[in-house]
């Protein structure tokens, strides 16, 4: 189907509910799955399965592309040869992808690995700021050991994967480029080519081959926390981005350029329906038709093959129930056979070991499903023994194992792995003046600019005139890795501040800098509060930064709990101040009473390094003309209410406050009404309070203190740790959910949760003591020798201690166990005011993994 946007903003307005939107936009925009060949039959399909009537699967239903990227005689005969002179040890050791923490040169040459990554937040040296010498000398450390056949082994040169999804955005300096959720909203498909064309310059400097991306998601439940990784949930603009990025990431197939020194490999992600899970969570169930599956969530998997993407990565979510590393049906029928993918398929972090019956160290169902690369991130040695026997006893036939292999060599060799010599001799690879260049920001900085969407202007606020005296506040004003989100040098964007990005410019820098070029005078005061006369006010904030699961949402209002940008709103609406609200956040948000505090509103997305792309649209030239007008255009439909998860024009029930494809332009003279704002706030006593759920909640911060001070965690691979006392992030059911406190002989420092927004406190009278309590899961293999508390801080000189010895005592060796601390036994605490809801010290040595910590009512059952 043919989604025509064209003329959607037209002079016509219909009013819905408070919001003035251009006709068009509500109707112009729907997708009609039945136009497209879709009938949402899943719930026939659900009854046909539990009545054993399951219908037949055919993936002739699929369309069949047309692999641009052919098959060469002498590539194949190079693969036959070399799979003749491999062992099954050589062969196994090929199909894993481990870890760079995890994973030594001396273990590829041992092992034949044939790849390795680095996870979000990982650099070499465990180096925040590694250089791109420390780079390229891990790369070619890998690569020459795979290459060493001083052990009789075959020389297989190894590949290295990395997820640069917003640039390289790994990399201290690079160029970060907004999130797909802006660039969807921007538009403009040829600038994805550049986009990508960018991004694998700047990787190949570092020596990087492979990068996992694009995400080709088309999210239909905002409340998902990689919202932020899909163009749009609209398919036509998936479909329309998907094959021009691979263009610009791999090369045009059939020209030089293809798989040249400055591309790199590029990876169709997650395949499939990751982005149709219900209630939208990370890693959940997509129960959708087969029809659904393939028009919405395959849309851009057509173009992405269509353009001769050379991998693809499994998704960690379900279709119906049966997960997707494990659905031979979808990885091998649809995607290889049909499809015409003839690379390879690689799994997501450790994802085979969700399949039933697997575990991390062995998974012969994921590779007999079509997994042909194992992204084994630590437990890979075990895997190797694992499958090495699996294949000898037949589990995994030697048919499959070769085919696995053989995708990744036919990558390899397309990719000139065989031919280039060491990464640092590749092509553009060390060579200065490349990544972070002027040339690439200036691209980055365009699509910040077409990325804007402006969602009111009444009284036609913007642009910004000359001579106007302008207040900027916000906590995202000044912020560069706030604007960037996650994904950005650490895996959830946590942890950076402004030295981070050389190069880069906060929003506040790139709006100084032009209000003061048109005689504008700048006041920053990121509390809003000012004592002198401003003609303006631009306020900057929004979502903070995340990732995956854990920017999962209970529901999409914004700050549910405690409204820190609201506040600085209201006062500023108080003083009859003009107000700009410009929000940051990776997917729409119900926040009526935010845009009603506001004359002008903006939506922002997750613009990325460059901030001066903001002010080329907000403010104007000397002669108070716009220097550059409004282009963006919705790429999700933003809701009404918070609970419009599912909000997407071709589901029953359409009623947004602003349509998919909405976005003004300065020519539009639309005033927006208020939005209704009636809805009940606050926590009640029925609903649990996460305090450490993968992540904390907004403002407060995991910290490790000991005599020599205190330090904050920030990121997965930066362990903060000091006199003894180490705690950082580790896995239980998925990536990183999970924290690890380490306490050697002789230390007595703590690890907690606490407020680190000044006077910030939360609430937690709503729960009655003798009705609630703290729960957490605990994993420890060895019982503690020493008394270990867990504490809460309430306030100024009110600290409360648990003696939680005894309960953990009883957990050790059962893996992972919940326990519960009555809230009761926590007397005198005052429960208005915690400001550190966990602290947990050790009297002596101990290692405790906890996760999933929360406030929740007592199970009374």
């Amino acid at each position: 189907m043919r989604h025509d946007t064209a003329g959607l903003l037209s002079k016509k307005t219909s009013k819905i509910r408070g919001a003035l939107l251009p006709v068009g936009l509500v109707l112009g925009t729907v997708i009609s799955l039945s136009a497209c060949g879709v009938s949402d039959n899943s719930d026939q399909d659900k009854t046909a399965v539990e009545q054993g009537k399951a219908p037949m699967l055919d993936a002739g239903i699929w369309p069949k592309i047309d692999n641009p990227v052919k098959q060469l005689a002498e590539t194949e005969q190079k693969i036959t040869k070399l799979l003749g002179q491999m062992s099954v040890e050589e062969k196994v050791g090929q199909i894993i992808q481990a870890e760079i923490q995890h994973v030594t040169p001396a273990d590829v040459k041992k092992y034949h690995l044939g790849s390795v990554l680095n996870g979000g937040g990982s650099m070499p040296n465990r180096n925040k700021h590694a250089t791109l010498k420390e780079w390229l000398d891990m790369a070619d450390a890998f690569y020459e050991a795979s290459m060493d056949t001083s052990d009789g082994k075959v020389a297989i040169p190894i590949i290295w994967g990395s997820d640069a999804v917003h640039g390289h955005n790994n990399v201290i300096g690079a160029t970060i480029f907004p999130h797909n959720i802006g660039l969807g909203a921007a538009r403009n498909p040829k600038l994805m080519r550049e986009i990508g064309q960018i991004t694998a310059r700047e990787m190949r400097v570092t020596g990087i081959d492979w990068t996992f991306a694009p995400t080709l998601a088309v999210a239909q439940n905002d409340r998902w926390g990689r919202t932020y990784e899909s163009y749009s949930e609209d398919p036509a603009v998936v479909k329309s981005y998907a094959g021009e990025m691979v263009y610009g990431l791999q090369g045009v197939p059939g020209t030089k350029q293809f798989l040249d020194g400055e591309h790199v490999v590029a990876t169709a992600k997650h395949w499939l329906g990751d982005g149709g899970t219900e209630g939208g969570t990370d890693q959940g169930n997509a129960q959708v038709s087969e029809q659904e599956l393939r028009d919405i969530h395959g849309a851009g998997y057509v173009t992405a093959l269509g353009a001769g993407a050379q991998t693809a990565m499994a998704s960690f979510s379900s279709w119906k129930g049966d997960k997707m590393h494990g659905h031979k049906y979808l990885l091998t029928d649809v995607l290889k056979h049909r499809m015409g993918l003839d690379g390879l398929v690689v799994s997501d972090w450790n994802g085979h070991g969700q399949l039933p019956g697997c575990t991390n160290a062995s998974c012969a169902a994921a590779v007999n499903a079509g997994i042909d690369l194992v992204m084994v991130t630590e437990e890979w040695k075990a895997f190797f023994e694992n499958t090495v026997a699996q294949v000898k006893d037949g589990t995994i036939s030697m048919g499959r194992l070769d085919d696995a292999v053989s995708r990744i060599l036919r990558v390899k060799i397309r990719a000139g792995l065989f031919e280039k010599g060491k990464p640092s001799k590749r092509g553009i690879a060390a060579q200065d003046g490349i990544i972070g260049s002027q040339a690439h920001r200036d691209v980055a900085r365009q699509a910040v600019r077409q990325s804007l969407v402006l969602m009111k202007n009444n009284e036609n606020i913007l642009p910004i005139k000359p001579g106007t005296t302008v207040l900027i506040a916000g906590d995202g004003a000044d912020h560069i890795g706030k604007q960037s989100g996650g994904w950005t040098i650490t895996w959830q964007g946590t942890g950076n501040n402004n030295q981070d990005f050389p190069g880069g410019q906060s929003i506040y820098q790139g709006l100084k800098q032009a209000i003061e070029a048109i005689g504008g005078t700048v006041i920053f005061k990121a509390d809003g509060n000012v004592d002198r006369q401003v003609d303006v006010a631009i306020v900057v904030y929004g979502e903070n930064p995340y990732a995956e699961s854990q920017g999962d949402l209970e529901s999409l209002e914004f700050e549910p709990q405690e409204k820190t940008g609201l506040p600085i709103l209201k006062q500023l609406q108080a003083k009859n101040i003009p107000t700009v609200s410009l929000f940051l956040s990776g997917r729409p948000l119900w926040m009526a009473p935010e845009m009603n505090a506001s004359d002008a509103f903006v939506a922002a997305w997750l613009p990325g390094s460059e901030g001066q792309g903001v002010a080329d649209v907000l403010v104007a030239d000397k002669n108070g003309k716009a220097r550059f007008d409004f282009k963006g255009k919705l790429p999700f439909s933003w809701p009404k209410a918070p609970d419009q998860d599912v909000l997407n024009p071709h589901h029953a029930d359409y009623d947004p406050a602003f349509a998919l494809g909405y976005g003004l332009t300065y020519q539009d003279q639309i005033h927006v009404a208020a939005l209704d704002e009636a809805i009940a706030k606050g926590v009640n006593s029925d609903q649990a309070v996460m305090i450490y759920k993968g992540r904390t909640r907004a403002s407060w911060k995991i910290f490790l203190e000991t005599d020599t001070g205190r330090n904050v965690l920030s990121g997965a691979y930066g362990a903060t740790q000091g006199d003894g006392l180490k705690v950082m992030t580790s896995d239980k059911d998925i990536q990183e959910d999970a924290l690890t406190l380490e306490w050697k002989q002789g230390t007595s420092g703590q690890v907690g949760i606490y407020a680190f927004a000044g006077s910030s406190f939360y609430d937690f009278s709503v729960f009655s003591r003798d009705k609630a309590v703290i729960t957490l899961e605990v994993k420890l293999d060895q019982a503690p020798e020493h008394p270990v508390t867990y504490d809460i801080l309430c306030g100024q000189d009110c600290r409360i201690s648990y003696d939680m010895t005894d309960k953990l005592k009883a957990q050790v060796g059962k893996g992972w166990q919940k326990i519960t601390l009555p809230l009761a036994d926590f007397d005198g605490a005052d429960l208005s005011k915690i400001n550190a809801p966990m602290i947990i010290k050790s009297a002596g040595p101990l290692s405790l993994s906890v996760a999933n910590i929360m406030l929740e009512k007592a199970d009374t059952e």
